[in-house]
């Protein structure tokens, strides 16, 4: 066993001898392989100055199973550690003995070349490691599911050429690794879905023609019949998702989709089933171990032409990769929580670079990290005429104090007058839809009396009301506070500060008396709804559970639009006009639909709303980034944890001089627990290789030290973007 020079272990900021003299490893009475009989590893092991890849023998009872991509296990240590085969060489700079390998665990090489790539481009830009990343990208081994996958295989195998049946007998697949079978010759499915877009339909060409084309795309709302005689309706978006893949494949390679949800995945996959595409594989994490690991097999093998999944699915190892995709760039859940917490928008992008693939980044609204690519020529702009965007767009209002101010009191009402008199008239022609910020009851309150929020006496979590008649209750530990009393004034009763879905449905019911009204949000007793039927009725809903009603909801409401837009997050202006603008595209184009923005929301994204100008707003936002350092103009790195433990870290980084360092500052939290602080450290663009490589090597010192404390490291950290 040694280690590879990827790094050199003294290369550590002049750390010198770490873990004192290496013994030699026992000699190996086992009999090695006759060709290339050392094998490079990559271990699973977590501290980050053991990053490398290892040499170890391989037996010749293991020769034929060892092979670059395979799970095994080897001794590192006291103790048996899973890895990857990475290589197989014929020498090893190692003077010593080296270890033979414990045992295949798998000789499928799971692992992909390009896959392994993306690990490493991945861990290099997120200051991250390897096998951190690798234990996001291969989804742990399902023992049974692999042997009826690798079983399928070898009876195809066997067939050379015959009927291969699906992985559910429903129908035929192509031979593994095959070319992607083309799309059904009946299902045509919009053909003419990219027209409106001026250079749509040229990055259509450049995919057939096997090239890459790189698009930055500002769908336009409505709905797409799924087919002539039915009924239901498909997102305009997931319609021209489903072409791009079916061009994709004409041109003999493979589509990646990436979305933020199941509903998504499942609108995609409608959508691809009409547009006659075949050979489709869902790839989520939340399906459970033993289909999300034969799906991934099924992708590994190239028995997918087309794989859609949530985020675990950027990592999918799709053979032939010709289009990756990603909608609705700026959700939260497209953010990996796990270290390196890598976004699904980079490893994309990063992934299209390496594989030669399209990559088309589509969403309602858009981020300035979107917008950030078109600046610098890296993505070409998608979308449709301003004439084309006005004709398809409903017609939006915003309802804020001054447009009110002649109705009197009841402009003052959650519900305003013309707000209750809009619903009124659409419910005679169909559903309306009323989008809320929050799910619950009331899941924020405060003291009647001096309006100061009220809090748990435990944990300073924020309290609510999960019914009319319930008890207080923290939001974060779940304890009563049946005894509260305000910590200012000393009075027991609370008020709403922010009403949730169950609360909206309930006053809505008392408004709109004999009309139905459903909730489609996670704490709703039905969950989140994927469609509803065009009958009239009054459905509350959360941002990014809207269901799709048939033929197009009459009208929208989009409530609380001042608490979608307040507190600090840099991103609150795109990201509140992504999810009006989301909500705006499943209602009626033109004077048949109508959408009443309701509240003092800030300038900027209601002005964008009203125009239904996504990209204005986006660009407006990242001059003024760019005027204010701000990512992502500028690198960004946080370091959080113990206060030494932090400085500690940053201390070690080159790039960390008084103009680059911001902070410490205090973080909030509980105060029985030790202090902890952030700093972070923002330097040029052109300086962000550099310092994500520096704080690795921190990172590894930190390890190798075995210092005490806690400390993370996030480049680019989402609550900064």
């Amino acid at each position: 066993m040694t280690s590879r020079d990827e790094p050199e272990q003294g290369a550590l900021l002049g750390l010198d001898d770490v873990g004192g003299r290496r013994r030699a490893p026992r000699s190996s009475a086992v009999e090695v392989a006759d060709v290339d009989p050392v094998a490079r590893v990559v271990l699973d092991l977590q501290p980050a100055h053991l990053d490398r890849e290892y040499d170890y023998l391989v037996p010749a009872a293991m020769a034929d199973d060892a092979v670059p991509g395979a799970r095994v296990r080897a001794r590192f240590g006291p103790q048996d550690v899973a890895g990857y085969v990475v290589a197989r060489a014929a020498t090893s700079d190692h003077d010593g003995r080296l270890q033979p390998l414990r045992r295949v665990v798998s000789a499928d090489p799971v692992l992909t070349p390009a896959v392994l790539d993306l690990a490493r481009r991945v861990a290099a830009r997120y200051a991250g490691t390897v096998a951190d990343v690798l234990r996001l990208a291969v989804p742990p081994r399902h023992a049974r599911v692999e042997a009826e996958v690798l079983a399928r295989l070898a009876e195809w195998a066997e067939a050379d050429g015959a009927a291969r049946p699906a992985a559910d007998g429903s129908a035929d697949r192509a031979a593994p690794g095959a070319a992607p079978r083309p799309a059904a010759p009946g299902g045509d499915g919009w053909p003419e879905v990219w027209t409106p877009y001026g250079t749509g339909e040229a990055f259509c060409r450049h995919l057939l023609a096997g090239q890459a084309p790189r698009g930055v795309w500002s769908p336009l709302p409505g709905l797409q019949a799924a087919a002539d005689d039915a009924p239901a309706r498909v997102p305009h978006w997931a319609a021209a998702i489903a072409q791009a893949a079916r061009v994709t494949l004409a041109g003999g390679r493979r589509a990646l989709v990436v979305v933020p949800d199941a509903r998504d995945v499942d609108r995609v996959c409608t959508a691809l089933g009409v547009a006659g595409v075949e050979e489709v594989e869902r790839l989520q994490a939340d399906d459970g171990p033993a289909p999300r690991y034969r799906a991934f097999l099924h992708a590994r093998h190239g028995l997918a032409s087309v794989v859609v999944g949530t985020r675990a699915a950027m990592f999918a190892p799709v053979p032939d990769l010709g289009l990756v995709v990603l909608w609705g760039d700026g959700e939260e859940t497209l953010d990996e929580p796990h270290a390196p917490y890598p976004a699904a928008r980079e490893v994309l992008a990063m992934r299209s670079e390496a594989e030669g693939a399209g990559f088309l980044l589509g969403s309602p609204g858009r981020t300035v990290q979107a917008q950030a690519m078109l600046a610098r020529g890296w993505a070409a702009e998608i979308a449709a005429a301003r004439a084309v965007v006005r004709a398809r767009s409903p017609r939006v209002r915003a309802l804020t104090s001054v447009e009110l101010a002649h109705e009197g009191p009841g402009a003052a009402a959650r519900l305003p007058t013309a707000a209750w008199r809009t619903a009124r008239t659409a419910l005679d022609r169909g559903p309306v839809l009323v989008q809320v910020p929050r799910t619950g009851y009331l899941p924020v309150v405060a003291c009647a009396a001096c309006r100061t929020a009220a809090r748990c006496t435990h944990c300073h979590g924020p309290l609510g009301l999960g019914g009319a008649r319930a008890t207080p209750q923290c939001t974060w530990c779940g304890r009563l506070a049946g005894t509260w009393r305000c910590e200012e004034c000393g009075h027991d009763r609370v008020r709403a500060v922010r009403v949730g879905s169950e609360r909206t449905a309930e006053e809505l019911g008392r408004a709109f008396t004999g009309v139905p009204v459903r909730v489609s949000a996670s704490s709703a007793p039905g969950g989140i709804l994927a469609s509803v039927a065009a009958d009239p009725a009054l459905v509350v809903a959360t941002p990014g559970a809207e269901p799709v009603a048939e033929g197009g909801y009459a009208a929208a409401l989009l409530l609380d639009a001042a608490t979608a837009t307040a507190g600090t997050d840099l991103a609150m202006a795109t990201r509140a006009l992504h999810r009006w603008i989301a909500a705006a595209a499943l209602v009626r184009p033109g004077p048949d639909g109508q959408v009443l923005l309701v509240g003092d929301a800030a300038p900027a994204p209601t002005g964008a709303l009203v125009r239904f100008d996504p990209a204005g707003l986006a660009e407006r936002e990242l001059d003024e980034r760019r005027e204010l350092d701000l990512p992502p103009a500028v690198r960004v790195a946080a370091v959080t944890g113990d206060p030494d433990a932090v400085r500690a870290v940053v201390d070690r980084v080159e790039l960390a001089t008084p103009e680059t360092v911001l902070g410490p500052v205090d973080l909030p939290g509980d105060d029985r627990l030790e202090a902890r602080v952030r700093t972070v450290l923002r330097v040029p663009l052109s300086d962000g290789a550099e310092l994500a490589n520096q704080l690795r090597a921190s990172l590894a010192v930190r390890s190798a030290r075995r210092e005490g404390g806690t400390a993370r490291v996030q480049i680019d950290p989402q609550e900064m973007l």
